[in-house]
Formats: C-alpha cells, structure tokens, sequence
C-alpha cells in the first residue's frame, strides 16, 4: 500500500541548506502498520509530510496503492491517503465548527454524498452527534482530536498518516483514543502510518518499527521483537532502554556520542 525509495528532502540553500531527510526508504503492506520513532528533529514528521502531499521531496519516489505520486494530487489521490496532525486545536479553524469542517473536507475531496460521508466519518470517529455544531473552543482536547479524525475520515482513505496523534491529550483520553485507533485500523482495513517518539505507543497501532536518526533509517524491525532481544543498533537500543527504563532526560546527556 505504500512504497516509499530514496527519499531525500532537502530545506534551505547554500549556508543554510539543511538535508531533513536522507536516502529513506520502507513499504508498508495493506492494512499493516508502520511507527516511525525518533527523537524530534530526526525527520520522521518531514516523512509524514511528504507522502501527504505538503512537502516536496528532492529526489526519491513515493507510491501509495500501487501508483506513484508527487505532491500535485488529483480528488481520487487525495482521498486515498488522508493525515491526523499532532495539534487538536491548532489543526481546526476557530471560527468554523465541526459541521462547517467536515463539510469543508467533503467538498475539498470531491466526495459525492457529502452529508452521509460526514455521517459516516463522525460514527467512525465516535464523535458525538449532538456536538456536530459546536466551534472547537466549547469541545474538549479529545472532541477536537476525534473532528481532526472524521476530518480524515470523510474521504474513506485507506491509508492514515498519524502525527503524534495523541501527545496532547491526557493519559485517560490518550488511551481511549490508541485504542479505538487500533480498532478503527481493524475493522476498516486501514494502512498506517504513525509517527511517535514514544516507543510504547507503536506496538498498539502497528506492526513494524522503523527507528530514525538524523534524516535516516537506521534500524527496522517487528513490533514483536522488542519483546525479545530488541533492536540492534546502538541509537535505536539506547532509545528502546530509555522507554523502558522510562527515563526523561535531555537528549545531550543520554543519546550523545552514539552513531548515526
């Protein structure tokens, strides 16, 4: 379902040019799931961003379904993959509510049957119906976070991009929404494609692990394995330790001196 090879991104010229992301490449089965975890600044969200269509990479390919894409996409390409950002309330427009979103959504997407696909996109989200005129400001962090997921939702993608989903909810919403994520994932055969710095969030939505450093790939492996042995790479194993040991230090004085 995606296919993503070489994959190089590139900000900025001549001083100030600054390669985000370097030579990276995966693929992601349908209905699987992949977490890209890193610390912040490893290029996991610049990933994010390009096989949605918002970045333009400098070099690499990028096939979603089976057709390559850059980021000029037509309505069908645009629904096949949708993104869920990290921000509940920064991702929605204040002076608009949550009908006047989704609505928005349909329309930008082309779907046809715009009032049953935000029908159907809110009953996927578990969005409550009686709040579907309500502005972002008078529902709560988890409400907002579940329009943000109708939002990608109105379009019946098949792949979800998912940007630290729940990193500003509380531990109690966070929960209920992991796991109606892994359910939703289940039941409407969708693709994932998560990223997170929290290692212990990956094995909920996801099948492999692909641990980023500076702009690469330098470890993958199945969820499964960091039950066992864990990874390999010394980044990525210090990582895994750190979540283990649920450690919070700065990254200076626990990751420093480690390979790229």
């Amino acid at each position: 379902m995606i296919d993503v090879s070489g994959l190089t991104v590139v900000f900025g010229a001549g001083r100030k040019r600054m390669t985000a992301v370097s030579q990276v490449s995966f693929s992601v089965e349908a209905r699987g799931g992949l977490a890209l975890v890193g610390e912040s600044g490893s290029g996991k969200s610049t990933v994010l961003r390009c096989l949605a269509g918002l970045e333009n990479p400098a070099s690499g390919t990028i096939s979603l379904s089976g057709r390559s894409v850059g980021p000029r996409r037509s309505h069908e390409e645009r629904r096949l993959v949708q993104m869920v950002f990290q921000d509940p309330f920064g991702s929605l427009h204040p002076r608009h509510t949550v009908d006047v979103t989704l609505r928005q959504a349909a329309i930008a997407l082309g779907v046809p049957d715009r009032e049953a696909a935000v029908r159907r996109a809110m009953d996927l989200a578990r969005f409550p119906s009686n709040l579907r005129f309500r502005f972002p400001h008078e529902i709560s962090g988890g409400q907002r976070q579940r329009v943000a997921l109708a939002r990608a939702l109105v379009g019946s993608p098949k792949i979800l991009l998912l940007d630290e989903p729940t990193s500003a909810l509380d531990l109690t919403t966070q929960h209920e929404l992991l796991v109606q994520l892994a359910e939703l994932r289940r039941d409407a055969g969708l693709t994932y494609l998560l990223v997170t710095h929290d290692l212990a969030i990956a094995p909920m939505l996801c099948d492999q692990i692909a641990i980023m450093q500076q702009g690469k790939i330098v470890e993958e492996m199945m969820c499964s394995v960091l039950a066992g042995s864990g990874p390999k790479h010394p980044y990525a194993a210090r990582l895994f330790q750190l979540a283990r040991e649920a450690e919070f230090r700065a990254p200076t004085e626990t990751l420093a001196g480690l390979p790229a």
